[in-house]
């Protein structure tokens, strides 16, 4: 059953690529300067969750910004690790609309590594994006989830 539901991954990743949806993003990219559409605003919202199991709080340091595409933007996500033991974690992310997810620009983000804490560990940590200038002119709001999971347990 483990293997079954390991060999899907692929194959749904394979299901977004064709169908477009998902909102999956690129990795990382070089920051390279832009030209910034100062004529439009667009709200950014994150999300973040954890998947079943995983005991770590985690949350977006800010819930939204306001940000005109092609700026490059940092925010902070926090992360603590409240058990006993040390413990590796990976963020999964996911844009909504997912025609905004080509958009996505990042040169980093937590998302991109495992993330270990220690027992009792918290940190923050950065993601800096940008929104490309030709996203669709109708997309006035881009939601940015991160999906927690616990990576050690995957290992086991």
């Amino acid at each position: 059953m483990f293997g079954f539901g390991f060999a899907l991954v692929p194959l749904y990743d394979i299901f977004c690529e064709i169908t477009g949806i998902n909102g999956k993003t690129a990795g990382p990219v070089e920051r390279v300067e832009q030209w910034v559409d100062t004529s439009r605003t667009i709200t950014v919202q994150f999300i973040t969750t954890n998947n079943a199991g995983m005991p770590w709080e985690f949350e977006a340091l800010q819930e939204e910004v306001e940000m005109h595409p092609g700026a490059w933007t940092q925010v902070k996500f926090w992360a603590l690790n409240p058990t006993e033991n040390d413990m590796v974690g990976q963020a999964v992310p996911s844009v909504s609309p997912s025609e905004a997810a080509e958009h996505v620009q990042k040169t980093e983000c937590f998302c991109f590594d495992q993330q270990t804490l220690k027992a009792g560990e918290g940190r923050e940590m950065p993601l800096i994006f940008s929104l490309s200038p030709d996203i669709p002119s109708h997309v006035k709001k881009v939601t940015m989830s991160y999906t927690l999971f616990d990576a050690g347990a995957f290992a086991k």
